[in-house]
């Protein structure tokens, strides 16, 4: 379908269902899907940091983009990320990602290699001329080691290259100079501005974005189509008991031990947990090397979704 200029709402970042054997659970990402579109969101994102694209290998990501564009049939977009560490990588696939329906595709700066302002924006000029579709850029400096500039995203979106961000870099003084960019300057047009920040909707919102592309979405997708809501309308009562609720669901993520994992193995659990406390997913294995949440972690995830009132 045709992407809406700019993308606006609610878009999360879809999760992979795994099998304990690491194979996409297609059951499970189907359920998942009717899931997110039930609860009124606008658009999905496969293939990004919540689904783990870092760790699928290219045939678990051919599944997940043939299962939820063919699932979705149409009903709402589909973005897919196109994520690897340089540009011929990436390009491959956007191919890949189109070929099998996406209505537009998300990559980063490159990553492992060492890369100049100049180099970061040949990469997009070069991943958008390949790409039938729309690009999004996807700033996420705590894995690409790269922040992208508020020049460099205005720059590459006058020309017509990006289509939008999604800003997960926590930057929001980055992050309002884009909004104010976006607005000043007259050769800019149609440039979706989306938060990737679950605990700042609110504010995001206030200051202009366009929309939000929440992890935590998978598992209360309807409170964060309530949040876009009540802030569309200007209920600044309610969207803010609505995200001070989602905050308290979000503590999840931490329930992790940090003496044996890392952080996406506790958030990136903690989610799954919740999707398989929910009935949603039949599994809340994630990839390896991550590591999995002990029974006493997973009941801790149990009393957060209580205290939102989702069990």
């Amino acid at each position: 379908m045709t992407l809406p200029t700019p993308l606006t709402g609610v878009v999360p970042p879809v999760c992979t269902p795994l099998t304990p054997d690491n194979e996409v659970d297609v059951g499970s990402l189907t359920r998942l899907v009717d899931h997110l579109v039930t609860a009124g969101v606008d658009a999905l994102f496969v293939l990004g940091s919540s689904s783990e694209a870092a760790y699928l290998p290219d045939r678990h990501r051919r599944t997940v983009v043939d299962t939820v564009t063919g699932h979705v049939a149409g009903q709402l977009p589909v973005l897919a990320g196109a994520i690897d560490m340089t540009t011929l990588r990436v390009r491959d696939h956007v191919v890949a990602v189109t070929a099998a329906g996406a209505d537009a595709v998300v990559t980063t700066a490159p990553f492992y290699t060492r890369t100049h302002p100049a180099e970061i924006a040949t990469h997009f000029r070069e991943v958008a001329a390949a790409s039938p579709v729309p690009l999004f850029a996807y700033d996420l400096p705590v894995s690409v080691h790269t922040k992208l500039g508020a020049d460099l995203l205005l720059d590459l979106a006058a020309e017509g290259v990006l289509a939008g961000v999604k800003d997960s870099s926590g930057d929001e003084g980055t992050f309002r100079r884009v909004l104010l960019g976006t607005r000043a300057r007259a050769d800019i047009t149609d440039f979706s501005v989306l938060t990737g920040a679950e605990l700042t909707v609110d504010s995001a919102l206030a200051m202009g974005a366009d929309g939000v592309v929440p992890g935590l979405g998978n598992v209360d997708p309807e409170g964060y189509v309530r949040l876009y809501r009540y802030c569309r309308s200007g209920d600044w009562a309610r969207a803010r008991a609505e995200q001070e609720r989602l905050c308290g669901l979000f503590a999840m993520t931490a329930v992790g031990d940090p003496s044996r994992m890392g952080g996406s193995s506790s958030a990136l659990g903690a989610f799954k947990a919740a999707l398989h406390l929910r009935g949603v997913i039949d599994c809340p294995a994630t990839a390896v090397p991550q590591v999995p949440l002990s029974s006493g972690e997973v009941e801790r995830v149990g009393k957060y979704l209580a205290a939102a009132g989702l069990l």
